[in-house]
C-alpha cells in the first residue's frame, strides 16, 4: 500500500508544480510575483510587514483590476497568500 500513497503524493506534487509554472508563464504574473518577492526581500512593506496590492500595482504600473486578476491566478496556483485588512489587500 505505501507505493499507492507515494504515487498519489508524487502526482499531487506534479500537479502543484505544473500549476505554478502555468501561472508564472504569463509575463505580467511573473512580474507581479517577482515584485512581491522583491518587496519582501527589500522590506518595502506596510505596517503589517506585508506588501500591499496597491504598492505592487504602482511598482509595475498596472491597474488594480488587472493586478487583482493576476494575483487571483497566483493564489490559485499556491504561490501567494492574500489577507484583507479593512479595504487593503495584503
Amino acid at each position: 500500500m505505501p507505493e499507492k500513497s507515494s504515487k498519489k503524493n508524487r502526482d499531487k506534487d506534479v500537479e502543484h508544480i505544473s500549476a505554478a509554472f502555468k501561472a508564472l508563464s504569463n509575463e505580467t504574473r511573473l512580474a507581479v510575483f517577482e515584485n512581491i518577492r522583491l518587496c519582501k526581500a527589500q522590506a518595502m512593506l506596510n505596517k503589517d510587514n506585508q506588501p500591499s496590492v496597491c504598492n505592487v500595482a504602482s511598482n509595475i504600473n498596472i491597474s488594480l483590476s488587472t493586478i487583482s486578476h493576476h494575483i487571483k491566478e497566483l493564489r490559485n496556483a499556491g504561490l501567494v497568500r492574500c489577507e484583507r485588512k479593512g479595504q487593503t489587500i495584503l
